[in-house]
């Protein structure tokens, strides 16, 4: 990254009044801290893997602006964009449970609205994993080198014909397919007083959207350690699914199902734009997510 060309790109939206520092540098995204007189601006430099980010997040803010963050400056040939701050994580003070029943209809109602623009974000890059490629993509995964031991190998391949056929059941549903945060956790919701936006887009693709829910849920396992049949989780669901309409949590079970082996393809695709040095310590993360994936074949 050139950083006098972002400097200057920077101070050509807003006025620094201070150094701009680094926040933090991953192999798929530089971010950087800018002070302003009135606060603060952050600037983000994409990869190639969420090139996509900058034009998907201005798209966002034009339609939506009272629940993403607003884009000071967006540059989609180089995959950098400037957003306002948008508060504080909600994870910062313990990923509070209410904040998550205002924050799923919120996003749903997002979803809903942009299935008119699924055409539009898939031709500008936005990654595809509608419910009618992951059969192909499941056999794609079957054929990478996986962190896993041989008889987790076998679990999943002998699980390829069910996949499709639990594919084809979901498909049958019609639920428009969408916008699929595939991130959507305590670090990218953010609170300013009681407004609530939903950040970080880089991982997002178009599919069902439904899927969004499995990171959701895995993060109000792990850090609120909820069991996985609390009361809380239904109450998550019915809120998530209140804007959609209708009575769907049969259908919701069976997209977290199928969404839960479909998030190891966009883990997948991430890993394949690391650098070599890069990949061990992501394995071991990559592990955790396809084990995951291999208990929903035992149900």
């Amino acid at each position: 990254m050139d950083r006098a060309a972002v400097e200057a790109w920077i101070r050509a939206h807003v006025e620094p009044v201070g150094a701009i520092e680094t926040a933090h540098q991953r192999p798929w995204a530089t971010v950087l801290r800018v002070p302003l007189a009135n606060g603060v601006a952050w600037f983000k430099a994409c990869s190639q893997a969420q090139a996509f980010e900058p034009r998907l997040s201005a798209a966002l803010f034009a339609r939506w602006p009272d629940r993403v963050a607003e884009v000071i400056g967006c540059d989609e040939e180089r995959g950098w964009l400037l957003l306002a701050d948008a508060g504080t994580p909600i994870g910062v003070v313990g990923n509070p449970l209410r904040a998550w029943l205002m924050a799923l209809p919120m996003y749903a109602e997002l979803q809903r609205g942009e299935a008119a623009h699924t055409h539009d974000h898939l031709a500008h890059g936005v990654p595809d994993l509608r419910v009618a490629t992951l059969p192909a993509r499941y056999e794609e995964l079957l054929g990478r080198d996986l962190p896993l031991k041989p008889s987790e190998l076998r679990r999943l391949r002998a699980f390829a014909t069910r996949f499709g056929a639990l594919c084809g059941e979901l498909a049958a549903h019609q639920v428009p397919e969408t916008v699929q945060h595939d991130d959507l956790h305590m670090a990218n919701v953010y609170a300013h007083g009681e407004q609530l936006r939903l950040l970080d887009w880089g991982d997002t693709s178009i599919s069902h959207p439904f899927a969004s829910l499995v990171v959701t849920f895995r993060f109000l396992e792990t850090r609120n350690q909820l069991a996985p049949g609390d009361p809380w989780f239904a109450r998550f669901r019915d809120a998530y699914l209140e804007p959609w309409g209708g009575d769907l949590a049969g259908v919701f079970a069976l997209a977290i199902r199928v969404g839960t082996l479909a998030h190891t393809f966009a883990w997948a695709r991430q890993r394949d734009y690391l650098p070599e040095a890069a990949r061990h310590e992501f394995d071991r993360s990559f592990a955790v997510i396809l084990r995951r994936a291999i208990a929903r074949t035992l149900q």
